[in-house]
């Protein structure tokens, strides 16, 4: 089940159970997990797009090897807080998802995560070449231990 509010969506949650946070690109899907304590989000892999259905089945495997709770979805709002296409295209693809699993998924603001990641990497000298490779999952990983933090406070 989709849920628009952070509030509901920790409702939701079963306890002790890992989380799942994504990060969507048009070519890639960067994909984060959590403990199950929802204390640390780590980065886990980037997914190669190709079509939803490859796509969501790589997903699915990964919420069954890590028994997944739940999803947190990045939500690319503009940076004045409204929603663009790239919010639409993240919501479709949340009620894509929300066909194939009961989890709740739940949406956390992603913008300037990118760029923290960037930012990290370059403090962690990283070649260009190693960025491009785990730029998606770090910023995935951004998102989800941000929605992680707030979870301590509901």
């Amino acid at each position: 089940m989709i849920h628009d509010a952070f509030e509901e969506f920790a409702a939701a949650l079963s306890p002790m159970s890992a989380l799942m946070g994504l990060d969507l690109g048009e070519k890639t899907i960067g994909v984060a997990v959590s403990d199950r304590m929802r204390g640390v989000a780590t980065p886990l892999e980037t997914v190669r797009r190709k079509k939803f259905t490859l796509d969501s089945a790589r997903l699915i495997e990964i919420v069954t090897d890590r028994e997944i709770g739940g999803i947190v979805l990045g939500l690319p709002r503009n940076m004045d807080g409204s929603e663009g296409p790239r919010c639409q295209s993240t919501r479709a693809f949340a009620r894509n998802l929300a066909r194939l699993t009961d989890l709740p998924i739940g949406f956390w603001d992603e913008r300037l995560s990118t760029v923290a990641a960037e930012k990290a990497l370059l403090e962690a000298d990283t070649t260009r070449k190693r960025r491009g490779q785990v730029i998606d999952h770090v910023a995935a990983g951004y998102i989800l231990q941000g929605a992680l933090d707030r979870l301590r406070f509901l």
